[in-house]
């Protein structure tokens, strides 16, 4: 086996493994599907092009999922970006429970929406989120509290 087979075999394997989740996590910045797949597309072409060494699985996905924040903060900076109002797809074919916690969450603000995904949906800890985040874990405590609070608060006695 070649050193490009192999690259090409793990960034396939990355493809099956992560794709539906790091689509998740942009979503959760950017708000919009098509901007959120084109996020996870250009993260698996930059794990072609820089073809990165990982030590473990756990560090291949961390990898993957800092890449996909750092595109989705740069994507955000953009002018072309703010200048457009993202409103979120419709997400009227989930579960009314799903659909209602889903635009609950989508409404907060990214510092505490990123956080509560990684954590309620990817099943991350503090201290992995703060990790991922570049904070600090009692910061990421904070957030996911605050997130929380405003959640019960749009949803009601729901939660």
């Amino acid at each position: 086996m070649n050193d490009s087979y192999e690259l090409n075999e793990s960034v396939r394997k990355a493809v099956t493994n992560y794709s539906d989740s790091l689509v998740k996590i942009a979503f959760a910045y950017l708000k919009n599907v098509a901007d959120a797949e084109e996020v996870a597309q250009e993260v698996f072409l930059a794990y072609l092009q820089k073809s990165p060494v990982f030590d473990s699985v756990d560090h291949e996905k961390a990898w993957l999922i800092r890449t996909t924040i750092n595109k989705c903060k740069n994507l955000l900076k953009t002018g072309w970006f703010k200048s457009r109002n993202p409103i979120p797809d419709n997400l009227s074919y989930l579960p009314k429970n799903e659909y209602m916690v889903l635009q609950a969450v989508l409404s907060l603000d990214k510092k505490y929406r990123v956080p509560i995904h990684l954590h309620y949906y990817e099943g991350y800890s503090l201290e992995e989120i703060a990790d991922l985040l570049h904070a600090k874990p009692a910061t990421v405590g904070t957030w996911l509290a605050r997130g929380r609070n405003q959640l019960k608060d749009i949803i009601g006695g729901d939660l």
